[in-house]
């Protein structure tokens, strides 16, 4: 029985419709669009997850598929949305000219090797009935049931709103699937194996739309693959958006490594038999196989450590999968008797498994002729969650109490996404937020009484804090890491301790927004100074737009019926709402005033700003005591005399760097929309942080002088630092002093280079 769809030249209905995707689904081709890796394994996973044969999908092989675990009525009833699809993506060619059904009974197939229930299924080979053919969510319902709607609705883009900008519209769509898979993860699935068919068969689009997809797929798609632990999907993804992105290094990288593969043969198959048969010995049942880097993790070592490929020693690892929890430890001891390890090489995520789940002994052997050597060593139940994360053992239950552990840490994850979705004013926002959660590494911190948190790499104890909950963040005031007191800027490492110390009357700092990593916390943060600050961003925003309105030539005080017209137009309640959100950095103080241009009777198109030239704007005059709503930017710390500029950040106000100041060059490149012009005011009543560096002789007595004299110009010091490299005759000391001004600076500079032991002084930049 074929099921393909009907040809369409026999049914008369015209092809008119040609979805932007891509080649022959379900072909696995070699070359850049192959799927990375398929060759690469000295000896095939024996757990791993089967890729679609050559050819193109049909649904006599996804039957077969379902049969082996489905019972019958349901799969009765993923025909019946078989047949619907079918029926209403007659006609509708993919690029490459395949019928587009072809693409969701592939991306069934990918969700039927993770054993999904039917409801999912369904829901694959509906996933762009909603999108493509206009149907309605109540149709799905009155067919399928709520559960599947649910699922495609979850899955279809936004394309019948009209946004601002791509990036508006892209990070809106995304809030949506996030929200979506929040209350379903069945949602994610989906789309990771949409998104992974869409990669196999990107061949035939044009270059341009390759590289769009690529970098969204590395940028969201690869590090959702690895949070929920879908290792053969994140390293697929990985490799495939390498090879559209970088498609010369992909196919000399892979050139390469196909050389080397008959060159370390010999050693490879003597290290297999070395290891089976010192395990054979010891009486430990095991599967041990060799197992290739993928080309972009090749590519990624060679990057970060600035190897040639041939410096590239461990292109090869082996993996060891053995019957029981404790062989697993005694398997690393024997091995560790057969081969030497690497002093600092050792991992043990059976003990503390990664925040997706993973579990297993990492260690580094020198192998024969001196070739480090990566084992892994896990169970049989540890591999399939490693392979297949969140979907290994797949039984959809509604109940919290029903889920694996693993399940219930991803339902943790995915819950913490709605209290960012609660606390941020927009998609662009919250979509900034689940990135920075999405970071691969993690570190591993105690509290106090040994429960153990996982966060991103670079996390500081405000994370730590938010990560416990939201209201003692928001009180921190100190904290004491392995029992002694550290700085809240402090990057918390593996293994540390760390207790929090509160006050009922401490309030979030903006300056945490600077070294803080977890969208949690980031999101807390903004929330609160969006709240609590509102009457200062109110006055900055109308600061803004008067600015704005004069540079237009237009008046500034807005008559009753004009604002009227923009409220309706722009969403906002209350005018002083419109001011906050251009104060916080939410709307751009020039756009809105080419829309209002545009609706006293100007056409907008024709206003001749350019964003790129913030000089052209009159500058707004930083006084210093503006609080929350203007920060002075820490990587740079301009104090009054420097030329200054500033920056709109999205709910943190303005933000003001030096013009020198190296990282306000890269961002004002990257959006030129939210710079603008700023000057320092005559009337300045406080003193301004700067930071100074002083290369000394490591000599008795040489900070006592230094302080000394700092404290005799008037000066104030917040911060000290000094290196401990003891072999070296000179020494970097670094301070944080409180100055006035650059006069002010630059006598402090001419009076402490004067003290016996400084050898030179400067001013730290970023």
């Amino acid at each position: 029985m074929n099921l393909t769809p009907a040809d369409p030249t026999i049914t008369g209905k015209p092809a008119t419709r040609t979805k932007n995707s891509a080649s022959a689904p379900g072909t696995v081709t070699s070359g850049p669009g192959a799927t990375p890796g398929a060759a690469a394994n000295v000896s095939p996973s024996p757990l791993a997850t089967p890729t679609l044969t050559a050819g193109v999908a049909s649904m006599t092989h996804l039957t077969e598929t379902l049969a082996e675990y489905m019972s019958p009525a349901d799969l009765k009833k993923v025909k019946e949305a078989y047949r619907f699809s079918d029926e209403m993506h007659l006609g509708q060619l993919r690029k490459s000219g395949e019928p587009y059904i072809s693409h969701p009974i592939a991306v069934a197939e990918i969700c039927a090797e993770w054993k999904l229930d039917a409801q999912a299924i369904m829901a694959a080979l509906l996933h762009d009935v909603m999108e493509d053919q206009d149907v309605k969510k109540d149709e799905l319902i009155e067919r399928f049931g709520a559960p599947v709607a649910s699922l495609v609705d979850g899955l279809s883009k936004l394309e019948k709103i009209e946004f601002q900008s791509q990036i508006e519209a892209q990070a809106e769509n995304f809030r949506k699937m996030l929200l979506a898979m929040a209350s379903d993860v069945r949602v994610i699935l989906i789309k990771l194996a949409d998104r992974l068919h869409n990669m196999r068969t990107l061949e035939v689009m044009a270059p341009a739309k390759k590289v769009r997809t690529a970098s969204e797929t590395m940028e969201v798609y690869v590090p959702i693959a690895h949070r929920l632990g879908l290792n053969n999907i994140y390293r697929e993804l990985q490799d495939l958006s390498f090879s559209h992105l970088y498609p010369l290094r992909y196919r000399t990288l892979a050139k390469a490594v196909k050389a080397a593969r008959g060159n370390r043969r010999e050693v490879v198959k003597k290290i297999l038999e070395s290891v089976k048969n010192t395990l054979a010995m010891a009486n430990i049942e095991a599967e041990v196989y060799g197992r290739e880097k993928t080309l972009y993790g090749i590519y990624r070592k060679m990057r970060g450590k600035r190897l040639s490929f041939s410096q590239v020693l461990d292109v090869y690892g082996f993996r060891v999968v053995v019957d029981s929890f404790p062989n697993c430890y005694v398997a690393l001891g024997t091995l560790h008797s057969l081969y030497k390890p690497m002093p600092g090489k050792f991992k043990d995520y059976i003990a503390i498994r990664k925040l997706n789940g993973y579990q297993s002994l990492h260690t580094t052997l020198i192998g024969p002729y001196g070739t480090p050597v990566e084992f892994q060593i896990r169970t049989q139940e540890m591999h399939r969650t490693a392979e297949s994360g969140v979907a290994a053992h797949w039984l959809y239950k509604n109940g919290e109490s029903n889920l694996t552990d693993l399940q219930q840490r991803t339902h943790a994850w995915l819950q913490s996404l709605l209290d960012i979705q609660q606390q941020t004013g927009d998609s662009a926002e919250f979509l900034e937020h689940v990135k920075v959660d999405l970071f691969p590494d993690s570190v591993y911190v105690f509290t106090p009484k040994s429960k153990i948190i996982a966060l991103p790499r670079g996390a500081t104890p405000i994370d730590f804090a938010y990560s416990i909950h939201t209201g003692i963040g928001d009180h921190t005031v100190s904290v004491n890491i392995n029992n002694e007191p550290a700085s809240l800027r402090t990057e918390l490492r593996n293994g540390d301790i760390v207790e929090i110390v509160t006050d009922t009357n401490s309030r979030p700092s903006p300056t945490w927004l600077s070294f803080v990593r977890t969208g949690k916390a980031r999101s807390a943060i903004r929330h609160h100074l969006r709240t609590i600050n509102l009457p200062e961003s109110i006055t900055l925003g109308q600061q803004l737009l008067s600015q704005a309105l004069t540079t237009l030539g237009l008046n500034p005080v807005l008559d009753d019926h004009l604002i009227e017209r923009l409220l309706n137009e722009s969403s906002a309640k209350a005018l002083d709402e419109l001011y906050a959100d251009i104060g916080i950095g939410k709307r751009m103080a020039a756009l809105v005033a080419r829309h209002i241009f545009g609706l006293i009777g100007g056409e907008s198109a024709s206003v001749p700003i350019d964003h790129n030239s913030a000089a052209e704007l009159d500058p707004v005059t930083i006084c210093g005591s503006e609080g929350v709503s203007v920060q002075l930017a820490q990587c740079c710390l301009p104090i009054p005399g420097d030329l200054i500029i500033g920056q709109l950040r999205r709910d943190q106000g303005l933000q003001v760097h030096t013009s020198d100041c190296s990282l306000a060059k890269r961002q004002r490149v990257k959006e030129p929309d939210r710079w603008i012009a700023v000057r320092w005011g005559t009337e300045l009543n406080r003193r301004f942080d700067c930071r100074i560096k002083l290369l000394i002789n490591n000599e008795k007595g040489i900070l006592a002088r230094v302080a000394a004299e700092i404290g005799e110009s008037d000066a104030n010091i917040t911060y000290v630092g000094m290196d401990e490299d003891k072999e070296h005759v000179l020494h970097q000391l670094r301070f944080t002093i409180q100055v006035k001004d650059r006069v002010h600076l630059a006598g402090l500079l001419r009076n402490v280079r004067r003290v016996v032991g400084v050898n030179r002084i400067l001013r730290e930049r970023s």
